[in-house]
């Protein structure tokens, strides 16, 4: 499979980058994009085929996506310093430089702050989603808008999954996925999180669907 990595050297992207790499080694051709490639160790780099650019640039994105392309992964987080509606304004870019025909599979993380139709929410998830609104309104804003501009895009084969908080930790393999009732101490390891989204590669649970991934 010929996938393409958006987000490679943060924690989420570096560990869906790991465990793809830890497959047989024909198993996947994986192409990254990257501003910086001397982030990425130069044995990863010998591994992968790396492209320097932004994502914010459709030219770079489209050099990173090709007819060949079978899915892309999107690891792409936000922080104070991101520019504004950054995965949104990504996701646009990527769906653009997508074939009319057969498009490439599309893998997300969202958060835990946009909620769906299909959420059971308790007082502790309105309280996330408050918290998100409040002190994280970047991260925030932006993820409810690329959930937003997916659900309008249904032609296009996409799942994903919404963490509440994320965290280092071993790979478990062992999580919930689903709408059930979540809040602030709902929390996935990046490993986890990796994990559960290489899963969606092959499996069409949860197509068109962003279900919370919680321990």
């Amino acid at each position: 499979m010929k996938i393409t990595l958006f987000g490679a050297t943060g924690g989420l992207g570096g560990e869906c980058l790991k465990q793809l790499l830890t497959l047989a080694d024909d198993a996947h051709e994986v192409t990254v994009l990257v501003r910086n490639s001397k982030k990425m160790p130069l044995k990863v780099q010998n591994k992968i085929t790396v492209i320097e650019g932004d994502v914010l640039s459709l030219d770079d994105i489209q050099r990173s996506i090709n007819e060949s392309t079978d899915a892309v992964l999107f690891a792409i987080g936000v922080d104070s310093s991101s520019p504004q509606n950054l995965c949104t304004i990504a996701t646009k870019n990527i769906f653009s430089a997508f074939p009319e025909n057969n498009p490439p599979r599309f893998i997300w993380c969202g958060g835990g702050s946009t909620f769906v139709d299909e959420d059971i929410l308790g007082m502790s998830a309105k309280f996330v989603r408050f918290y998100a609104k409040t002190f994280l309104s970047l991260r925030h804003h932006d993820k409810e808008n690329q959930y937003q501009f997916l659900s309008q895009h249904r032609e296009i084969p996409w799942l994903g999954v919404r963490p509440c908080q994320m965290t280092e930790g071993e790979l478990r393999k062992e999580y919930r996925l689903g709408f059930e009732k979540f809040g602030a101490s709902s929390s996935i390891s990046f490993a986890d999180c990796a994990h559960a989204m290489l899963q969606m590669l092959s499996d069409d649970t949860w197509m068109h669907k962003a279900p919370i991934i919680q321990y």
